[in-house]
């Protein structure tokens, strides 16, 4: 009888293990870079993470920032790194998720303003000189851009000007942050907004040509970017699977080669714990321009 019972629970328990085994942790990230450099740091975070979890893990691009708030809300999607507009959208349209980590610069972060040179435009510090984009050719990010788009047009709105006072009555969209420095710099559109910090690194890679574009002015500092994992992964990955992801995460320090690189592709110090209370003012700010309903 004993042998009987304990077959019978090989049995029963057999599939349990490689069901398990099977699980891939299924990461992606707003396309807000280009791909070339996305597809390497992703790469190189996914076998990370595989390496400290033990389960297998697998980038998933997608085509555009609402692919990914598509993504995670239909579960498609286990890890994403949203910005913060996107992120709010996404944890808002998909209970369970938790936010679990940010970068150690985005508790204050910010988004600058740039102009091709011919465009007459200066640098300024009193943002009351945004109205002198009025009648320029302007170029957004993704319309669903924290730092390429939302922000950018709050604080615009803040002194009067509306996307209806640039040239042709409305901007443009660029899809990413690459693209809108590409686009001004090349004179198409005259002035655009995008990430700071991508402005920074661009600028120290030298892949901006100061003789074509400008910076106008940086904003003042809001919470940005940040990781929301599913509220499954517990019971998929097994208990206490979700708090492990975040302390990997945590624990990336440069003092490690793959790790340094991935920090360095991510242009962090470290990653530090978040919550969902971080993005209060970017919720608002989403709400007040229709951008979250």
């Amino acid at each position: 009888m004993i042998r009987f019972i304990s077959l019978a629970l090989v049995l029963l328990l057999a599939p349990v293990a490689p069901a398990l085994a099977s699980q891939v942790l299924r990461i992606s990230a707003i396309p807000d870079q280009n791909p070339e450099r996305l597809n390497r740091l992703y790469g190189l975070l996914a076998s990370e993470l595989s390496d400290q979890l033990g389960v297998p893990v697998k980038y998933t691009p997608v085509v555009d920032y609402g692919a990914a708030v598509t993504g995670f809300r239909r579960g498609d999607l286990d890890l994403v790194w949203f910005g913060g507009l996107t992120g709010v959208q996404a944890r808002l349209q998909t209970p369970g998720s938790k936010v679990i980590a940010q970068r150690d610069v985005d508790a204050k972060f910010w988004s600058v303003f740039i102009a091709n040179q011919s465009s007459g435009l200066k640098p300024f510090s009193d943002q009351q000189d945004l109205q002198q984009l009025k009648g320029k050719r302007f170029a957004f990010g993704s319309e669903s851009s924290t730092s390429g788009r939302l922000m950018p047009q709050y604080f615009l709105a803040q002194v009067g000007v509306t996307p209806a006072d640039f040239a042709s009555g409305r901007p443009g969209f660029s899809g990413s942050h690459d693209a809108t420095l590409a686009l001004v710099q090349s004179g198409a559109y005259q002035a655009g907004a995008l990430n700071g910090q991508v402005w920074d690194s661009r600028l120290k890679e030298g892949k901006v040509d100061t003789k074509k574009v400008v910076l106008l002015w940086r904003t003042p500092p809001y919470a940005d970017y940040h990781w929301i994992a599913q509220g499954n992964l517990d019971q998929r990955f097994g208990l206490g699977f979700t708090n492990k992801l975040q302390q990997s995460l945590l624990s990336l320090t440069p003092s490690q080669p793959r790790q340094k690189t991935i920090l360095e592709l991510f242009a962090a110090g470290r990653f530090i714990p978040a919550q969902a209370s971080d993005y209060a003012n970017i919720e608002a700010v989403g709400r007040s321009l229709g951008k979250i309903r």
